[in-house]
């Protein structure tokens, strides 16, 4: 049996690269429910697409949604309206909308990521070391990526910091500064701060600094190929569908790091 993956925003950065990834012959478990795109059509293709974001989730077993916080608050009511398991890797979103995602994952699987790299997943839990064996260390966050990101600081670079100050039992929203200008004063111990750098094609970079009196650490991932985040998402969906050998959740709020163990 091949389970029914549907793409919402197939046409955007990553969701191309997953209905290219579907449609590869690589994900034998799956294949392609089809996906929506603002137009509700794509010349040249075979497989279904619509801007009845409805009509996808209705034919499809699992949902996929890389699009923007607008279109993936319409998609929370829609997987609870059908019942529908689904991965959220929107960045953007505010507390009410991680509220709503929480109600969903009362009733379905939901796998709520930021970044769906596993390399990225990885670097969380070693941040999450870091921060706990380096207490007295000030924590800095730098990411960069393409010039057309609409967010700042990115999903991603949230999530590293509120892993570290999680690890640190401290409130993420008192510590966190996300940006300096002008006369600040000295740092403040405790503080965990962000820097943006937006320009070009970066696809995505992440350093998160530990730095000491006399030593410094720098832990970073550098991503090149944006299809890592699609093939990401679909082991992500293998998981949430128990076809890793694992037994597939009924309901509940996930992240990466459920999906690969850490």
């Amino acid at each position: 049996m091949a389970y029914k993956i549907g793409i919402t925003g197939c046409t955007g950065r990553v969701g191309h690269l997953l209905t290219k990834e579907l449609l590869s012959g690589n994900w034998p478990d799956f294949k392609l429910a089809g996906g929506t795109t603002r137009q509700g059509k794509l010349d040249g293709v075979e497989f279904f697409v619509t801007n009845n974001a409805q009509e996808l989730f209705e034919r499809s077993d699992f949902i996929i949604d890389f699009t923007l916080p607008e279109a993936t608050r319409k998609h929370i009511a829609l997987a609870k309206e059908t019942n529908t398991p689904i991965l959220i890797a929107t960045t953007g979103l505010n507390a009410e909308d991680e509220a709503a995602i929480t109600e969903l994952s009362k009733s379905v699987p939901v796998i709520y990521a930021a970044n769906t790299s596993v390399a990225v997943t990885a670097l969380a839990a070693l941040v999450e070391k870091a921060a706990k064996a380096l207490p007295d260390y000030d924590i800095e966050i730098v990411e960069a990526h393409h010039k057309h990101k609409v967010d700042a600081p990115s999903g991603t670079a949230i999530m590293l910091g509120k892993v570290a100050a999680a690890a640190r039992n401290v409130d993420f929203d008192k510590v966190c500064v996300l940006s300096r200008e002008g006369h600040t004063g000295e740092r403040i111990d405790g503080q965990i701060g962000f820097s943006t750098i937006r320009g070009g094609d970066a696809v995505g970079e992440h350093t998160i600094y530990f730095l000491g009196d006399g030593e410094r650490i720098e832990i970073k991932q550098q991503a090149s190929d944006r299809a890592l985040y699609a093939r990401g998402a679909l082991k992500a969906a293998q998981w949430a569908l128990g076809l890793n050998g694992n037994d597939a959740p009924s309901s509940g709020l996930f992240s990466m790091r459920d999906v690969l163990g850490l």
